[in-house]
């Protein structure tokens, strides 16, 4: 087949991994390359017709190994979070204390990690064993062998027509060296400015065989990497990254911002680190190291005075002993480590019969650890919510200061140390195929084997009867105890748990005892048959008709144990997560090219799917691409897409998890601390009766060359979801009143308590629009003499709406808002995101300077909320100032020299400037910063490495 000038220019920029658009070049150039020469056709993605790269209706972005290079990141997901495509709903691997620690996750257009298809090589890959929120069952970027990236190809709308289910927001295709000669290996260090976070990276890439001379290659890479921790306690010099003692930039404990262990009014106290006790009588609270007569101790303890366990400032107004327990113990960055091997064979059997193979395999270990646990948390399990806020110090416990009667306790025990997870996680993936010609058709067939194993220990966690038990010995506590747990069997009867002062007088027997390890295991497996096929017919005014087919078996399963205890709400402030389901997916799917003019091409596919457990789901997709002029080009796709259920949602399980909510009944009795959002438990059961979720899915762009190497693209895009998957909106639960309380908790009079829970279920929501624009440019400008090349290329997301019905009608918006909280960690849904990057190139000297921008974020659940601002200052006035979170924008330097053949040596410096983050207060994901921001609490790093090839 001969390569067309369209073709030629298309294949031009994406070799250069440009903007996604149609570069054509000076008629001057293109004269140069009019003779007739055979080019070859590949697959793009978001189609199985053969074709010239890039020919296609739909928006792809597409990022290759110098743009890789270029963006500084040490790994795939590193540099995906980045793209400003990315949006609510992506999943950081620094987010330890979420549910899928470990893994890491892209949520295309804000529409979830769950509804963004991620492929190794055009095909499926076994999703993290641990689902996003206890829910959304995601593919995990870690398991991706940097070095091995060929390309990745970003499809920007649905394509559940061509790939089946969960392609609603798009499709992420990270396509892998296919052959490759040689050996290459490359290592780097990396370090913060505060050398910590030390970052080691050891790859090695060796292949050999040519497929034309040889009949065979072989590709083999292994990596290694390794990430320490970074603890916030060290960045305590970066204003209030990490503190939850903001009272410094205008909180209180009002809004839970005050520090921990603050009392904050009548039969309201936080957990102090020597103890607040609540006085029979009156239902205040008091610190155990007062000395204050009106306390009515009937025994007082000076050694459990405050100076004795903290140096941190004090001045609660209620007398609380104040620690700043985030700073003291949690991380911006969990420690880990992984290895993954890649190898990929390729054999010519005869003819154009090729058969090829893959295998990944990647271990990884992840540790992290946050605050110790309290005494009093609240949990909940399928059976229903469990309220520990009647923990007290019995009568005769030795450290009550009330001795002689029980009082409530609220403690965090420090003297067990903080809560530690240790996350070990598996992935292989195998595949075998056989790929050639027959009767006119190109087919490609193959089998497929996934699976991710993960475990998850855990330590210094409290187990609820034991706790009881050793803090308030009766008789009703001691058989509970007894028996559930063999390790306070052993003890001695009526043995209690000492804390604080006299925390030394306590056995290694006791904490074995009161937190032992707890453990839980998962694992995903997709087993998968495919045979597709291409080929061309007659002759259209444009060209030839392509026709692609093909049918595809999977099998996939997933169990989630659930952690240890949890199962019925005996473990402090843990929530439970498990579930398990399998099912037989079959589907048979056809697409169309046909060229009906010179110019003017028009596409459609069609797909049809069997799920055992859901029924039958018919998908179609439409597209047309008009070239009107050299320069210019018009394509729209319509497409609508669907994800069926997770086993999360539908199979066998639960989830009780936690989330920030405030609670309007008792705001407007006059409790304060319930005005402001703070943390609650939130108990979710499976939807047996759910429907897959369905979509359709708008794209019209422009993609216009008004000089050489010049390209600018514009991109109108909507994806309308209905039928969505949801857990119930938290607040919207609340004043429906699905909240279980504890009325031993209240402070006013008809004060109902604090929530102990609420009761929220999977739900078939109305419907989310999400709609905005696209804007891609690149310009390259060739130096005058040897002066090299200048690239500059920007990319900017706009989001419009991002707007959910509910099924009673109500609307919100969460577009530069805070909302959605109910999802993953609360980061917000920034309207704004850019990416720009200034390139210079001469001989051996690579420079580039990217800029990566979020946009302002207002600090509200939803635009319009009628409650207002989400956060305030102590004083009631908005918070932060303005009720929005400031923009925020970094820069990253890297710089590549190549000082002799074979040899590269590369430096990246990120965050260049060293800005620091802005304040966030609403986010669980992070402490007093958003997640997106996460190099802005890091602060300024550096990485050096080379490369040398054989």
């Amino acid at each position: 087949m001969i390569e067309t000038l369209l073709s030629q220019a298309v294949r031009r920029l994406f070799a250069g991994g440009g903007a996604i658009g149609l570069v054509l070049l000076a008629p001057q150039a293109q004269a140069q390359d009019v003779a007739e020469r055979p080019v070859a056709r590949v697959v793009v993605t978001g189609t199985n017709i053969r074709r010239a790269e890039a020919e296609t209706a739909s928006s792809v972005l597409t990022v290759n190994r110098a743009d890789i290079e270029r963006s500084g990141k040490s790994t795939v997901s590193e540099l995906l979070q980045t793209l400003a495509v990315d949006n609510q709903g992506s999943v950081p691997t620094s987010f330890g204390s979420g549910f899928a620690a470990g893994a890491s996750g892209i949520s295309l257009r804000g529409l979830g990690s769950a509804s963004t298809l991620v492929l190794l090589n055009g095909r499926r890959m076994a999703p993290y064993g641990l689902a996003d929120d206890g829910q959304k069952v995601f593919s995990d970027l870690n398991v991706i062998p940097t070095d091995a990236v060929d390309r990745i190809e970003i499809l920007k709308d649905g394509a559940s027509a061509i790939y089946g289910s969960d392609a609603i927001a798009g499709v992420v295709n990270i396509i892998l060296r296919r052959d490759f000669k040689g050996t290459t290996v490359r290592g780097s260090l990396g370090i913060t400015e505060e050398w910590d976070g030390e970052k080691q990276n050891l790859a090695v890439t060796h292949g050999f065989g040519d497929l034309e001379a040889d009949r065979y290659n072989v590709l083999l890479n292994a990596e290694f990497k390794r990430s320490n921790d970074i603890w916030l306690r060290d960045r305590a010099d970066r204003r209030y990254i990490g503190r939850i003692d903001l009272r410094r930039w205008g909180y209180s404990a009002q809004e839970a911002l005050g520090g921990t262990g603050a009392i904050i009014g009548n039969n309201a106290a936080g957990s102090a680190i020597n103890g607040n006790v609540r006085n029979p009588a009156t239902n205040n609270y008091y610190n155990r190291g007062s000395l204050d007569p009106a306390s009515g101790f009937t025994r007082f303890f000076p050694a459990a005075a405050c100076a004795n366990f903290t140096s941190h400032p004090q001045g609660d107004p209620g007398g609380g002993c104040l620690i700043d327990s985030t700073l003291a113990y949690n991380q911006i960055q969990p420690e880990q480590e992984n290895y993954s091997l890649f190898g990929r064979g390729t054999w010519r059997l005869g003819g154009d019969m090729e058969a090829y193979s893959e295998l990944n395999l990647y271990s990884s270990k992840t540790a992290s650890s946050t605050t110790p646990n309290n005494v009093s948390a609240n949990v909940g399990f399928p059976g229903g919510p469990v309220s520990n806020a009647g923990v007290r110090l019995g009568a005769t416990h030795p450290d009550n200061p009330y001795f002689g009667t029980p009082a409530r306790l609220r403690y965090l025990a420090g003297d067990v140390g903080p809560r530690i997870s240790k996350i070990d996680s598996f992935f292989i993936r195998a595949l075998a195929g056989v790929k050639g010609s027959l009767a006119g058709w190109e087919y490609d067939s193959s089998l497929l084997f996934s699976r991710n194993m993960v475990s998850n220990e855990r330590m210094g966690y409290l187990q609820r009867d034991v706790t009881f038990a050793m803090l308030d010995p009766s008789p009703a506590n001691i058989a509970a105890a007894l028996a559930t747990s063999p390790a306070y069997a052993a003890l001695p009867i009526g043995t209690v748990w000492r804390i604080a002062e006299n925390a030394g007088l306590n056995s290694p027997e006791v904490y074995a005892a009161i937190a032992p390890m707890i453990a839980n295991d998962a694992v995903t497996k997709i087993v998968q048959g495919d045979v597709k096929g291409t080929r061309e017919f007659g002759k259209l005014a444009g060209g030839a008709l392509g026709v692609a087919l093909g049918a595809e078996w999977r099998r996939e399963e997933t169990e989630l144990q659930p952690t240890t205890g949890t199962e019925r709400g005996n473990v402090i402030g843990l929530g439970y997560s498990a579930y398990q389901g399998a099912r037989n997916v079959f589907a048979l799917y056809g697409e169309a090219l046909a060229p009906v003019l010179p110019g003017l091409e028009l596409t459609a596919a069609l797909r049809w799917d069997h799920f055992t457990d859901v029924g039958d789901s018919w998908t179609p997709k439409a597209g047309v691409k008009w070239q009107p002029a050299r320069q210019l080009a018009v394509r729209g796709t319509f497409a609508r897409g669907f994800r069926a259920p997770s086993a999360a949602e539908n199979g066998v399980g639960g989830l009780a998890a936690f989330s920030t909510a405030a609670d309007p009944l008792r705001c407007g009795l006059g409790v304060a601390s319930a005005c402001n959002p703070a943390p609650i438990a939130i108990i979710t059961s499976p939807n047996p009766a759910l429907q897959p979720e369905r979509s359709k899915s708008y794209n019209v762009g422009i993609v216009w060359d008004p000089l050489p190497r010049t390209s600018i693209s514009v991109d109108f895009w909507q994806i309308k979801r209905k039928n969505e998957i949801n857990q119930q909106l938290t607040d919207a639960a609340i004043a429906a009143g699905q909240a279980a309380r504890d009325p031993s908790t209240a402070q006013v009079p008809g004060d109902p308590g604090a929530i102990t829970a609420v009761l929220a279920n999977y739900v078939n929501s109305a419907q989310t629009k999400v709609r905005g624009i696209d804007i891609d440019a690149r310009h390259t400008m060739r130096l005058p003499g040897t002066w090299g090349n200048v690239l500059v290329d920007g990319k900017w997301t706009f989001l419009d709406k991002w707007l959910r019905t509910e099924q009673d009608g109500s609307e919100r918006d969460f577009a530069g808002t805070h909302g959605n909280c109910d999802v993953t960690n609360c980061i917000g849904t920034p309207d704004h995101r850019v990416n720009l990057r200034a390139a210079w190139d001469r001989g051996d000297w690579r420079v580039a300077l990217n800029a990566n921008y979020r946009g302002p974020i207002d600090n509200v659940l939803f635009k319009g909320d009628p409650e207002g601002c989400a956060s305030h200052f102590a004083n009631g006035q908005d918070a932060p100032s303005g009720c929005q979170l400031a923009s925020f924008t970094t820069f990253d330097l890297i710089v590549r020299w190549k000082p002799r053949p074979g040899w590269e040596v590369f430096a990246t410096v990120e965050n260049l400037f060293d800005k620091v983050a802005p304040l966030d207060p609403l986010t669980y994901g992070a402490q007093a910063y958003n997640p997106l921001d996460f190099q802005g609490a890091v602060g300024r790093a550096f990485t050096l490495g080379a490369r040398h090839t054989f």
